[in-house]
């Protein structure tokens, strides 16, 4: 069973970078397409990356693009996302998810994490 525990959030600073990880305890996701996204205060969840099941085609949104770097570890069961040049408006928690290949396309992921916590500040 697909079990996507997130870590890495904090509070950072504007300017900084980091990286979160997501992984599959229940080490199933090796076939799926990964993905992450992240829900502001106050506003709807929104899609932030996502990469296909062997991890060599990868989508971004396009205000974070050049920013936002997803890749996933050589087992193919934990996927990252490298935040560099944080921003205020990047506070959000941000949401692991996974799904089979198509979820690559359409962004309809199956499997979610708890989440974890980005705060920017100044």
């Amino acid at each position: 069973q697909v079990q996507l525990v997130e870590s890495g959030g904090g509070l950072m600073r504007v300017g900084g970078s980091l990286v979160l990880s997501c992984e599959d305890s229940g080490r199933t996701f090796g076939n799926l397409a990964m993905a992450w996204f992240r829900q502001a205060l106050g506003k709807e969840r929104e899609f932030v990356a996502s990469i296909n099941w062997s991890g060599g085609t990868a989508r971004y949104k396009d205000p974070v693009k050049g920013r936002f770097t997803i890749s996933r570890g050589d087992a193919k069961n934990t996927v990252f996302l490298q935040i560099d040049n944080l921003e205020q408006e990047d506070t959000a928690v941000y949401y692991c998810a996974a799904g089979p290949a198509d979820s690559f396309f359409n962004d309809e992921f199956v499997y979610w994490g708890q989440g974890t916590q980005v705060t920017v500040t100044s």
